[in-house]
């Protein structure tokens, strides 16, 4: 999976330094290996010697064993420690695995009785904001570096905003400034992916869940291109969905208006919810 979180080697409670992340990548299990080169590693490095390995791979490596990368999926969520128990369990009763059902457990405060029979509710989000001091861009999740920052009372990622009032606006829930204002309810410089993982356990709250989003960026400058399928990673990390959810398309703004001209940059989203859980009856005593 790629990595979009910056890296940092720590030197005890401080910050030794930063990694740099290029080619940098996330190893997921299970991992595939034919029979025989698995035995021929450890063979050569026998369970319980003095060397430790965290995955196969690890131990073909150092065996000069070439292993092959391919892209792995968001929902294969490795259970660690105890938090990650939870996390899988809202990726299963989300309807978020293929071919696993959503559910609504026994009890919820979601109001499925109220919600209609629908496919789906559809929501348009929208954001612009011009650029400021200071650098890195923050832009769909990701830090690029070279190109000025935002400005905004958060980070400045327009197209993660156009994102959250797409999401807000499809489940009903307002818009992004009346959950996160800004002023000094919310911290400063807060990264949007916050504010963005915040929406999106509103949304689930209130019986919904993103079955698609779709975000065009519009900006004459930075080039976008390379990245925006880690943008569509970070944006579905975010939301705790599949990447395959997640689409996102840039425009130059054909030299148009503040967007062409390079002083700003805008995002248009929309969002397409599901439903948690199948619409039921009302039942006697149904809060």
């Amino acid at each position: 999976m790629p990595v979009t979180e910056t890296l940092k080697r720590l030197d005890g409670d401080f910050v030794g330094s930063t990694v740099d992340r290029t080619d940098v990548a996330a190893a997921q299990t299970p991992q595939g290996v034919r029979r025989s080169l698995l035995q021929h590693a450890y063979a050569v490095y026998p369970p319980g010697g003095a060397e430790n390995w965290t995955d196969e791979a690890s131990l073909l490596e150092a065996c000069r064993i070439k292993v092959h990368a391919i892209l792995g999926e968001a929902t294969n969520l490795k259970v660690t420690v105890p938090i990650d128990l939870s996390r899988a369990a809202a990726f299963l009763d989300g309807g978020l695995v293929p071919g696993r059902q959503a559910a609504v457990a026994p009890g919820s405060a979601v109001a499925v009785a109220e919600r209609p029979a629908t496919a789906g509710r559809i929501g348009l989000g929208t954001d612009c904001h011009p650029f400021g001091p200071g650098e890195p861009l923050i832009l769909g999740g990701l830090p690029i570096e070279g190109a000025p920052r935002l400005s905004g009372h958060s980070d400045g990622d327009v197209a993660l905003h156009a994102v959250a009032d797409a999401l807000l606006g499809a489940a009903g829930l307002g818009d992004l400034g009346r959950l996160f204002p800004a002023d000094s309810r919310t911290p400063a410089g807060i990264d949007s992916r916050v504010l963005l993982a915040g929406v999106a356990q509103q949304v689930r709250a209130a019986g919904w869940v993103p079955g698609n989003v779709d975000v065009t960026i519009v900006a004459g400058r930075p080039k976008l291109s390379p990245l925006l399928p880690a943008m569509g990673e970070a944006i579905a990390a975010a939301l705790g969905v599949p990447a395959a959810t997640v689409n996102v398309k840039a425009s130059s703004g054909n030299l148009a208006g503040p967007e062409g001209a390079g002083r700003s940059i805008s995002a248009l989203a929309v969002a397409w919810l599901v439903p948690v859980g199948p619409p039921r009856a009302a039942a006697e005593g149904d809060a």
